[in-house]
């Protein structure tokens, strides 16, 4: 159990100095087996865009093939919006093993199977809530439907592999919704949120809870209700929780609800709940009519009192109850579209200048990807030294928009980012290659490395993106189309090891005899 009370302190936790001070050991160890010798291990960060199901199987082909080749033991931190954070977190509750992590992927794949029933039931769960939104039913609904996967444990559970060092230093992002303005206007960094096995917060403003806490309730800066933990299958939901625009979003949700009237769909979900099946069927096993829709759209009218009927037992009528709390609930957060909502643990906090963050009662989180999709403002901070960074984009569109948006975001705070020209970007989107290397002349290397590329993909880059666009629904993702995407992936960090080796020996004190300058050049 984490400290109870919310830490304020300018730099890195003490929980996350030490196991990044503990991993130091492994990637030295790491860079002698690559044949790079150093006295102080360089800081490298791996990145992953957003970009649903398939920066999902991306990402994990990109963690498989750097295991594969020696590189991932050099890496010390790995952060993820969106899509990545999903393959990210699967690295650590598979204890890093990537042999099974991909075999549990292709199964999953294999058999096409999706547990509506348990979906439901941990959707209605979290319904009960006083924090409950749309996130939970993304959750539990559309995530977990999408990979196939309900994970139940948390990231507190990942904390022995990252203290130990064996594992590198994981940060998964968001955003607070409710600073979006702040965002559009200023780019302000206060609207960076992150999780870490240790601690969720804004680190531009250095403060934290426990991650154990997250979720809690606190008051002046001190914990007042406890909840339980928030588990992966939430957490992948809230850090994925905007795979476009929000108004496909709003459509598929409400498209999800209806489904859950059809025939197939409903029987699944009620088989463990006959009790209540024959408010919900008749003799012929049909849907009356569908309901749940209209009580969904007609939220305001529809009572439980008038739904129920006469001469019910108790338990019926709780499990009744429940269901129509749940519907109801959901109308509800998607009439004021509701995302993320948790306690806010800086509340009336003394230590926070800023009215506006210890003025509210609540936080509403959503996906990153919202602000920038990739995390380089979690891993630029000056704290975290971070001297060489690999961006791997899985953008079905412009793959360099990621780098303009971080490259404004750093002019406008004074971080040090490599600096590109517009018309350079310009030029390499209409052709990607597989890497980039962007230098500046201080500040992290940046290697850059775009899914779909010329190198892998040929002239038939717009193919691969139509085949993986990221409004895909995972049934669409037949087993060949799986393996085709890792196989993309793999060959992109393989094809360019020697590249990322150059640098992380560059970055490590030792120069080729024909180092470029340090400026801004393509690899």
């Amino acid at each position: 159990m984490g400290s109870s009370e919310v830490s304020i302190i300018p730099g890195l936790q003490k929980e996350e100095k030490a196991a990044v001070e503990r991993r130091r050991l492994h990637v030295l160890k790491a860079l002698k087996k690559l044949r790079i010798e150093a006295d102080e291990a360089p800081v490298v960060a791996v990145l992953g865009s957003g970009g649903g199901l398939r920066a999902h199987i991306a990402c994990l082909g990109v963690l498989s093939e750097m295991k594969e080749q020696g590189l991932l033991d050099a890496v010390t931190y790995l952060a993820g919006v969106s899509g990545s954070t999903w393959a990210i977190s699967s690295l650590y509750t598979n204890d890093g093993d990537m042999e099974a992590l991909e075999a549990d992927l292709k199964h999953r794949f294999t058999r096409q199977e999706w547990d509506l029933a348990k979906s439901l039931q941990k959707t209605i769960q979290a319904a009960r809530s006083e924090n409950y939104s749309l996130t939970d039913f993304w959750a539990y609904m559309v995530i977990s439907k999408q990979t196939r996967e309900l994970p139940e444990s948390h990231l507190s559970n990942m904390k022995k592999p990252v203290e130990e060092g064996t594992l590198p230093y994981p940060i998964f992002a968001a955003i607070d919704n409710d600073l979006q303005p702040s965002w559009q206007e200023a780019r302000a960094p206060e609207t960076w949120f992150e999780f870490t096995p240790h601690h969720a917060g804004f680190p531009a403003l250095g403060a934290f809870v426990s991650i154990t806490h997250f979720g809690s309730k606190f008051k002046k800066g001190r914990l007042v209700r406890t909840h339980p933990e928030r588990d992966l299958t939430f957490l992948r939901g809230l850090w994925g929780s905007a795979l476009g625009n929000t108004e496909v979003i709003r459509e598929y949700i409400f498209d999800q609800l209806r489904n859950l009237t059809l025939k197939g769909l409903w029987r699944r979900a009620v088989a463990n709940a006959k009790s209540i099946g024959h408010l919900i069927f008749d003799e012929g096993g049909e849907p009356e009519h569908t309901w749940l829709t209209e009580m969904l759209e007609n939220w305001t009218r529809t009572s439980l009192e008038k739904q129920e009927q006469p001469h019910e037992d108790p338990e019926r009528k709780g499990s009744l109850s429940n269901l129509m709390d749940f519907v109801k609930k959901t109308g509800i957060c998607a009439s004021k579209w509701e995302w993320g909502t948790t306690h806010n643990f800086l509340y009336k906090h003394g230590g926070i200048r800023d009215k506006i963050m210890s003025s509210r009662k609540h936080l509403h989180l959503v996906d990153a990807g919202l602000a920038i999709n990739t995390p380089f403002p979690l891993v630029l901070p000056p704290t975290r030294e971070v001297h060489l960074i690999l961006s791997f984009d899985f953008s079905a569109g412009d793959p360099f928009e990621t780098i303009r948006a971080t490259t404004d975001y750093c002019r406008r705070h004074k971080i040090p980012f490599p600096q590109v020209e517009e018309a350079e970007l310009d030029l390499w989107s209409k052709a990607p290659a597989s890497c980039y290397i962007l230098k500046g002349e201080t500040g992290p290397v940046v290697m850059h490395f775009p899914l779909f590329n010329i190198d892998a993909c040929g002239g038939d880059i717009e193919a691969w993106s139509d085949t993986y666009d990221t409004f895909k629904l995972a049934d669409t993702y037949t087993l060949d189309v799986v393996v085709l995407l890792l196989a993309l992936a793999k060959k992109n960090v393989r094809e360019n090891k020697k590249k990322i080796l150059r640098e992380l020996m560059n970055v490590a004190g030792l120069y080729y005899p024909k180092d470029s300058a340090r400026s801004c050049c393509l690899a």
